[in-house]
């Protein structure tokens, strides 16, 4: 990841209703949930919450599907993970053993599409 798109990723959630959407997709895992899952769980307007999720797509940190007539939003585990080690990646340089154990936590407790 570079800086821009870091940037235009922090930026998609520097928002509460988008960071509410994030982190409730973070909980769903892999499997997703429908968007008006999403609207109803946060108590946003369908039309509200689409422009929102269109800004976290278009940020890659999440993705979308369509299942039948319902669209499955979904955290992109690339994207998230990408931010994630943009972030860290010059901490502690020159004592690695120091943030190693915070960056692989917090991978493996909320982007570990095996979990």
């Amino acid at each position: 990841m570079d800086m821009i798109s870091a940037i235009e990723a922090l930026d998609a959630l520097a928002q509460e209703t988008r960071m509410k959407a994030f982190r409730l997709l973070v909980k769903s895992g892999p499997p997703g949930l429908p968007a008006g899952t999403i609207s109803a769980s946060l108590d946003v307007p369908h039309n509200t919450l689409s422009s929102h999720l269109g800004i976290l797509q278009q940020a890659g940190l999440v993705s979308s599907t369509r299942q039948g007539r319902s669209i499955i939003y979904a955290l992109n585990f690339e994207g998230t993970r990408a931010l994630l080690a943009y972030l860290m990646q010059d901490c502690c340089r020159g004592a690695p053993e120091v943030c190693s154990p915070a960056l692989d936590s917090v991978l493996s407790a909320c982007c570990d599409p095996g979990q």
